[in-house]
This record gives C-alpha cells, sequence and structure tokens, in this order.
C-alpha cells in the first residue's frame, strides 16, 4: 500500500474495490532483444519507439506491479538473454528495452513497442537462464505472430459491442448472449494463440543454442507454484501471475516437450545454471516491507510505522492502492487506505463530506484509538452495510472501510477489534520488518531437502517451497555440491 489512496466516489463502487480486484486484464503480450550467433555480435537495439499510449501504460504497469526493481547484475543478465534470443528470431532488428517489476508475482509481458517486463518472482521461480529464456522467447513470439495486434484488435471490437449491448437496454438474455459470445471468442483464440506462442519461442530458443526443454521445465514449475497458492486468492493486480493469461495445462507441457525433441534431445543445449544462479543471490523474495508486507493477519508498514491485525476469518491482500481483507465467504470484506486530509478540516466533516455516498450524518461520532483522534460513522448501499473509520496519524488520514452483506454484532466486532489494534510499530519491529531474499547455497555432505528447507525463514510449506524453487520432483534428493536456492530473512 502506498500513501495516497484512491478517492472512493460510491458505496457500490467500494465494494467493486474492495471484493472485486481479482484481475489485472490482458497483458499478456511481450516481445524481446538479442546479439547475432555467427559472424561479429550485432549490436542490440534499445532505442524503443514510444507512444503516449504505451507511456501510460508503462506507468500504469509500474505503479501496479510496485515500480522497478534495480539490479544490475539482473538487468545484464536479462539484457544478454534478450539479445541472443532476438538474433536467434525472425526479426533481428526489432528494439527492445526490458523492465525489472518489483512484484513477487510470476509474471512477464510486453507492450507492441517492444516495451518488456519481467517480475522478480517470474526470476526467483526459474531454475537456470534457458528457463527463463522460454519465458522471454514465448512472448517474443506472441509478437512475431502479431498476437499483440490481433488481441488489441480484438478488445476494441469487444468494446464496442459492450457499448452497443450496453444501449440495447432492455433485454438482459440478449445482452448477456451477445457479451458471454464475444467472451469465448477471444478466451478461445486465446488458447490458440497459447500453443503457436509455445512452439515458436522453443524455437527461437533452441536457435539460440539454450536448452529447448527450459519450456517444458518452467511450465511445470509455474503449475507447482501456482498449486502452492491454492486457496489464497490474491486481490491484486501485482499477484496475478503468468498462469493467469498464460494458462498452464498438461497439454501445454506435452507440447512443449514435444516441440523441444524436433530441435535436441534432453540435456542438449545451454542451461547456464551456474551464471544465473550467481545473478539472482540475494534478490528480493515475495512481498517488498518498503510498501507494507502482509504476515498472517497483521499488516505492517515499517516505513510509514505502524501495524493493526484483521480479523481471524480474513485474508489479507496488500495492493499497490489499499490493502483489503476478503472474510471467508465473501460475507464481510475491508479495505484499508491512506488519504490526505487538511489539519483545518475535523475528522466529522470528512466524513460527511461527500468522498463516499450514502453516509448517515447522525451517525457520525468522534472517537480516540490507541491516542489517534478518530471519526467514526455508518453508510448504506443497495445489497450492503458499511461501517468506516478515518484516524489521524501524523500528517494523514487512514481509512478503515468495512463491508457487509448482513449488519451483525459479528461484523460490528470485527471492525471495532481492528481499529483498535491499529497502533505505532517499535523500533524493534521496525529493525526487524527486513525483505525476505533468494539466497544461493552449496549442497553439504549431509544435507537433504528437509534439513535445507529447515533453514528457510518467512514461508509456508518450506519443504514444498524449497523443492518448487530448485526444480526436484517429489522424491528427488539434493547432490553434494549442487547449488541450491533458499529463501532467508
Amino acid at each position: 500500500m502506498r500513501r495516497g489512496g484512491r478517492r472512493l466516489w460510491a458505496a457500490p463502487a467500494l465494494v467493486c474495490a474492495a471484493v472485486g480486484l481479482s484481475a489485472c486484464g490482458d497483458i499478456s503480450r511481450f516481445q524481446a532483444p538479442g546479439p547475432s550467433l555467427s559472424g561479429a555480435p550485432a549490436k542490440p537495439n534499445r532505442n524503443v519507439a514510444q507512444t503516449p499510449a504505451s507511456e501510460r501504460e508503462h506507468e500504469r504497469i509500474l505503479a501496479s506491479y510496485g515500480g522497478v526493481y534495480d539490479d544490475p547484475k539482473l538487468e545484464a543478465l536479462i539484457g544478454k538473454t534478450v539479445d541472443r534470443l532476438v538474433a536467434a528470431s525472425d526479426r533481428p532488428e526489432q528494439a527492445y528495452r526490458v523492465t525489472i517489476l518489483n512484484s513477487g508475482a510470476v509474471n512477464a509481458f510486453a507492450l507492441p513497442t517492444g516495451q518488456l517486463y519481467v517480475t522478480r518472482g517470474l526470476v526467483a521461480l526459474a531454475s537456470d537462464t534457458s528457463e527463463l529464456s522460454s519465458v522471454l522467447s514465448h512472448e517474443m513470439a506472441h509478437v512475431l505472430a502479431r498476437h499483440a495486434a490481433i488481441r488489441e484488435d480484438q478488445a476494441r471490437q469487444a468494446a464496442v459491442v459492450t457499448r452497443v449491448v450496453t444501449d440495447m437496454g432492455n433485454d438482459p438474455d440478449l445482452t448477456a448472449l451477445a457479451l458471454a459470445k464475444t467472451k469465448l471468442t477471444m478466451a478461445s483464440f486465446s488458447r490458440a494463440q497459447e500453443f503457436q506462442a509455445d512452439g515458436i519461442g522453443v524455437g527461437i530458443s533452441a536457435r539460440a543454442q539454450f536448452d529447448p526443454y527450459g519450456a517444458a521445465r518452467f511450465l511445470s514449475a509455474m503449475e507447482r507454484n501456482a498449486a502452492l497458492k491454492a486457496g489464497k486468492t490474491s486481490l491484486d493486480p501485482r499477484a496475478q501471475d503468468f498462469l493467469s493469461s498464460h494458462p498452464a495445462t498438461p497439454e501445454r507441457v506435452q507440447n512443449a516437450r514435444a516441440s523441444a525433441r524436433q530441435y535436441s534431445s534432453p540435456q542438449s543445449g545451454e542451461r547456464d545454471r551456474e551464471t544465473y544462479l550467481a545473478a539472482i543471490d540475494n534478490i528480493v523474495y515475495g512481498e517488498d516491507p518498503s510498501e507494507g508486507f502482509v504476515r498472517g493477519r497483521r499488516f505492517l508498514h515499517p516505513k510509514l510505522g505502524f501495524t493493526f491485525a484483521a480479523p481471524d476469518t480474513f485474508t489479507l491482500d496488500n495492493t499497490a492502492q489499499a490493502v483489503i481483507g476478503v472474510r471467508e465467504g465473501g460475507t464481510q470484506a475491508m479495505r484499508f487506505d491512506v488519504v490526505r486530509v487538511s489539519a483545518d478540516q475535523s475528522l466529522s466533516a470528512y466524513l460527511n463530506s461527500g468522498w463516499m455516498e450514502n453516509v448517515d450524518k447522525s451517525s457520525t461520532e468522534e472517537l480516540t484509538v490507541n491516542g489517534f483522534p478518530a471519526a467514526a460513522a455508518i453508510a448504506t448501499g443497495d445489497q450492503w452495510h458499511f461501517k468506516v473509520y478515518v484516524l489521524r496519524f501524523g500528517a494523514d488520514v487512514y481509512r478503515f472501510i468495512f463491508a457487509s452483506r448482513q449488519k451483525s454484532t459479528e461484523s460490528e466486532r470485527n471492525a471495532r477489534e481492528t481499529v483498535n489494534s491499529f497502533r505505532r510499530l517499535t523500533l524493534e519491529e521496525v529493525q526487524a520488518a527486513r525483505p525476505l531474499r533468494i539466497k544461493i547455497i552449496t549442497v553439504q555432505p549431509g544435507d537433504t531437502v528437509e534439513s535445507l528447507a529447515h533453514r528457510m525463514s518467512g514461508v509456508d510449506r518450506p519443504a514444498e517451497r524449497f523443492r518448487i524453487l530448485n526444480g526436484l520432483e517429489a522424491n528427488a534428493q539434493v547432490k553434494v555440491r549442487d547449488k541450491v536456492k533458499i529463501v532467508v530473512d
């Protein structure tokens, strides 16, 4: 969560923000850069042409995915990999520029202009350069096959259909049918694109002399990583991973292997594991505490110096704009964000200033929460009941907005206890709030998957996570002198 929350103009919009932040749209378009494999290396072209639309999209992506992750070692590794792939592609003259995003999500995409994005979460999951190259070449393939342009055309057509259908107005069955047909057409076309991009991408990786089986290995790793997250539905666009827009199915893994067999046998081609692991040593893993982070039910923001705890039955998500909490079953939700309010304006006056609709002014009350000035009020919508608290903390005002399908003693208690848990962090807590990082270690005699996983910090199901991070199947064991990844704080 960052300072400066968005204004909430209406109660229904609040519900949308609280319980509907599940997807980041179709930004599964990607391209990439590279040198020549024969003769003098071609100088890569990094001068990507910018348009007003691409500049706006670039800023939106940075805002949604935690900004830029600055790591010269990683930038050099990704730049060299992209250069090799582009040199092996059908359009080596295409210009590309890479941005590493400060997000723990496993994702990668590109703009049609050649601006290419990869999250540090994806980099941390890959086990070698050939796996990373499989993602980059897959996204290049979308561009080479003009999928990006076709998808944009489809999106424009869908927007027109949506407007026309909305204007139909009075026939809900006809409206729903038209929209459903549009969505189905786009979805089925997208699946066909994925298979085509897999085949083209494997070929590019193989011609760049990377191990073409990296694609099948990384698709499997992403499937296992997604399974580990099952049941923890994220509400943050930053947390939507590659599989959200690039669904991995057993058929895709089989196709990727079949494509790889056309170019080489298993174990041939370059994996470049040692160089890759050296480049990702010490990379931040998971959430970056500088933007606040969730540990269980508690949210902590060391930079701003506060913490609070959500109710037992809530799952918290730290998004770029707010902290979102949803109760099991979806009958209650909460949003926590920060806004600037003039010191001259009372908190009661702010609650009734119109930023949220349907506030019952007679319910407004002044409070003190752990020494902080506060105020509360009730608001109502068509299907939701709201309890809103605002607290003044330094120069900022923090908003707790609780939504419940039915007003009840439990929902009132959940709201009250959450707000009452808001407090300053102690100096010790601030100093202890370090990011988790990937550490590369060498397997010693006597080490096992279980003993190495026991050295992991701040992660759930450490043994399973260790296997996924290191590309180890269920019964595989580590080998002495191998380099492996562990998560430490």
